[in-house]
């Protein structure tokens, strides 16, 4: 076997949980495999914290290009990543979810003539205000496989001329993570059952300071029927700090506000959860999986198999709409969740022997 390594990289803290299982897997293969962490979530709490959680240790490289525009953190990252990657020449590198980190270190793979693997390829909102679905476009244009974790994210391509021998089915390697994750979730001091989980950072609903008021007023009607816990996003926090806003979201009875938490004690919430309001696209399919009632704060979805054969419900911006579907899931009047092919936990796997087969 080739003594050159795999690379993979990832920056920000939904990615960490897809690498794993992949790093997992090549390492029980006797692949060589380096970790390059783009730095682009450095916040302790999004990125030590689930690095030592998810057993994927101190990162070969770290580029520590930090927050800032779209432009100035692509821009910061092909700069870092190029000297690494001549340098490495890796059989591959493999890039995993749609993040501004995804399509940076795809670019400068490309523009020196390796090999890239997009791992959660083809997923698509139809919504290119969100700056997530262009990453996904034109990491996929770029990669030269593409691991697709649904049918959907496969006819997606397809229609976008990719060649089908370029496109693999290997299932959602976010469910792996959560698997190993639930048998290690800690016992914890918060509510054991009827609580309401929420998260919310995409700018669409945090970002504005009318959106945040109307975000703030759901929240003390939700809390009204629930206690309601809320790990706050830094961004949230920011925004809540710079509208003046902090202060009535601390008084909302019944709230509980959170800092962002560990991996595990997060996804023991989320199974113990009555429902889950977000506008995350991973804890969409988390909930899926875990049969969690999930309302998304969004009015597209790159997972629309988790509205198709899961638990989630779009709720656009609608607040009012969101409160009245809450009220169902307390009279029992949800949607069940149907099983999703090859969401099994063994993804990583999966992705493992394609990589070794194709590279």
């Amino acid at each position: 076997m080739s003594a050159r390594p795999f690379l993979l990289a990832a920056g920000a803290r939904p990615n960490f949980m897809k690498i794993a299982p992949i790093a997992r897997a090549l390492r029980a293969r006797g692949a060589r495999r380096l970790f390059l962490h783009t730095g682009q979530h450095h916040d302790p709490l999004l990125s030590d914290v689930f690095l030592r959680d998810l057993g994927l240790g101190r990162p070969d490289f770290s580029l520590g290009v930090g927050s800032g525009s779209h432009a100035e953190t692509v821009a910061r990252v092909l700069a870092r990543a190029e000297p690494i990657l001549q340098k490495v020449r890796p059989r591959a590198v493999v890039v995993v979810g749609d993040v501004n980190s995804t399509l940076a270190v795809a670019l400068a793979a490309s523009k020196l003539h390796l090999p890239v693997a997009h791992v959660e390829a083809g997923l698509r909102s139809r919504d290119r205000a969100m700056p997530e679905e262009i990453n996904r476009i034109l990491t996929d244009q770029l990669s030269d496989l593409l691991l697709t974790p649904s049918s959907d994210a496969d006819a997606n391509l397809r229609a976008e001329g990719i060649p089908p021998r370029r496109i693999l089915r290997v299932g959602n390697v976010m469910i792996d993570s959560l698997k190993a994750a639930l048998r290690r979730a800690p016992q914890s001091r918060l509510p054991q059952r009827g609580f309401w989980l929420m998260t919310f950072h995409r700018p669409s609903n945090v970002d504005d300071r009318d959106g945040l008021r109307r975000l703030l007023e759901f929240l003390r009607g939700a809390a009204a029927l629930r206690p309601t816990l809320l790990p706050l996003h830094p961004r949230t926090r920011a925004r809540l700090a710079e509208f003046r806003l902090a202060r009535a979201l601390n008084a909302t009875p019944n709230l509980k506000i959170l800092p962002p938490l560990p991996y595990f004690e997060f996804v023991g919430l989320m199974r113990r959860a009555e429902a889950i309001v977000t506008d995350s696209g991973g804890i969409q399919e988390e909930s899926a999986w875990l049969g969690v009632p999930c309302l998304v704060m969004r009015t597209t979805t790159e997972r629309p198999i988790c509205v198709a054969r899961g638990t989630s419900e779009l709720m656009g911006a609608d607040f009012t709409r969101a409160l009245g579907a809450l009220r169902r899931v307390l009279a029992g009047r949800w949607k069940r969740t149907r099983r999703i092919p090859l969401w099994d936990g063994r993804a990583g796997a999966r992705c493992a022997a394609a990589l070794l087969r194709r590279f």
